[in-house]
């Protein structure tokens, strides 16, 4: 299994942590968030983890090594010191580094998802986004097989799909579901990123291919997950590891 997770992100939500710290090693119980997303893809089977870093970076790479001696495994930095790629833009600077499809973790998510398993279900398709029946604004579409055609923000009813049906609401079974910042992604479609820019978000990347590459969504109904993005859910997590005990 190869794996990127994204550490790159200023944290803003979670000042003042992280005036001082990496949003990725803000610690959640005994543990930074970091460690808690390597050890997890770590048990997963993961021989090849890439983590981009630009908030304190010199820091996050520092204990990036320390991750190395405790797992006695290496770990790739991609560098974004100079310029946050966002998340479409981090994957195409080190797209050469994966020869097999790569996971794409968030930093900052906590969750139950059987990583081995989500990983696997991925076979034969050009990307797979672990999806919930989560409420919230935004949502991707998707087809009766699972096949994602669009994206829509309910508050304010507008609509991204390369299809007409989709956008003008006339195409039927479609389905709602909440993205949960997991996903794989096959190098097959890499060179589409190539007319893309520097920096851009991979979600655009989807919502602009998905009618020419097989984008797909892995629905989890029980899924238990949490955004350790603001002091709020920080303040939750030690409870949420209580429950992913369960």
């Amino acid at each position: 299994m190869q794996v990127m997770i994204f550490a790159a992100g200023k944290g803003t939500r979670l000042k003042p942590l992280t005036d001082v710290i990496p949003k990725a090693m803000v610690p959640v119980g005994d543990m930074p968030l970091l460690q808690r997303v390597y050890g997890k893809v770590f048990k997963a089977g993961a021989d090849k983890v890439v983590v981009n870093v630009h908030h304190h970076a010199a820091q996050l790479k520092n204990f990036c090594r320390l991750l190395e001696a405790y797992y006695g495994t290496a770990i790739g930095i991609s560098d974004e010191s100079d310029r946050l790629l966002e998340t479409g833009g981090g994957i195409k600077k080190v797209r050469e580094e994966f020869t097999e499809p790569v996971l794409i973790h968030n930093c900052d998510i906590l969750s139950n998802v059987d990583l081995r398993k989500f990983y696997s279900a991925s076979e034969g398709h050009d990307a797979l986004l672990l999806v919930s029946e989560r409420k919230t604004s935004r949502y991707l579409i998707f087809d009766d097989d699972m096949r994602l055609v669009g994206w829509k923000n309910i508050d304010t009813g507008e609509v991204k799909s390369p299809y007409e049906e989709v956008r003008n609401g006339t195409a039927r079974n479609t389905h709602l579901y909440a993205f949960a910042g997991i996903h794989v992604i096959s190098p097959k479609v890499f060179t589409l990123m190539d007319t893309w820019g520097e920096a851009f978000p991979i979600m655009d990347f989807y919502l602009t291919h998905c009618a020419q590459a097989d984008f797909r969504g892995y629905l989890k109904k029980d899924l238990k997950l949490l955004d350790v993005g603001k002091l709020d859910t920080l303040a939750q997590a030690g409870e949420f590891l209580e429950i992913l005990k369960d």
